[in-house]
């Protein structure tokens, strides 16, 4: 889709993020079932509800400004969740697959972060006061989700991985 318009952007953006959240939604409790530590797992379940309200969120969005979204796959999500994939493939059930998961968790949230961050500029700009506001909201469930990643590594996760290769050598 070429975009000549700033709403040609937006809705090419919104339609991008929408299909990058659709994704995550089918990849996130597959993420939750790999995960071996219990917080992590919890983490990846309650990202997932949260997940579906962002995809709510959006389908408001689209009827509140009459806009029409169109049919993409969001390639860049599509990436992420295959380095998961890989992940959970190539690396042994336990910390050291948790202090991954939680690397390709926050790559999809940073991904997200700079998403919204930008369509709620141009929500600005084209005036979209409802779509601003739902952004938003969106936007500081991603930076949350962040931080709590970043806590749960930094709460033992990462330690556990680093006694369990101590462990195998």
């Amino acid at each position: 889709m070429q975009a000549r318009s700033f709403e040609e952007l937006f809705i090419k953006e919104l339609s991008d993020i929408y299909s990058a959240e659709v994704q995550l939604t089918r990849a996130l409790p597959k993420l939750a079932k790999a995960a071996t530590d219990d917080e992590l797992k919890q983490a990846f379940k309650d990202h997932a509800k949260e997940t579906e309200g962002q995809v709510q969120r959006i389908e408001k969005i689209v009827k509140s400004e009459g806009l029409t979204l169109k049919r993409v796959k969001c390639a860049a999500m599509e990436g992420l969740i295959e380095e998961s994939k890989e992940s959970m493939d190539e690396i042994e059930e336990g910390p050291l697959l948790d202090v991954s998961l939680i690397m390709g968790a926050q790559k999809v949230e940073h991904y997200e972060i700079a998403a919204y961050g930008s369509l709620v500029e141009l929500a600005k700009l084209l005036e979209y006061d409802k779509a601003v506001k739902l952004l938003s909201d969106t936007l500081e469930e991603e930076k949350a989700t962040d931080e709590k990643l970043t806590e749960i590594a930094e709460g033992g996760v990462n330690e556990q991985a680093q006694e369990y290769r101590e462990q195998a050598r």
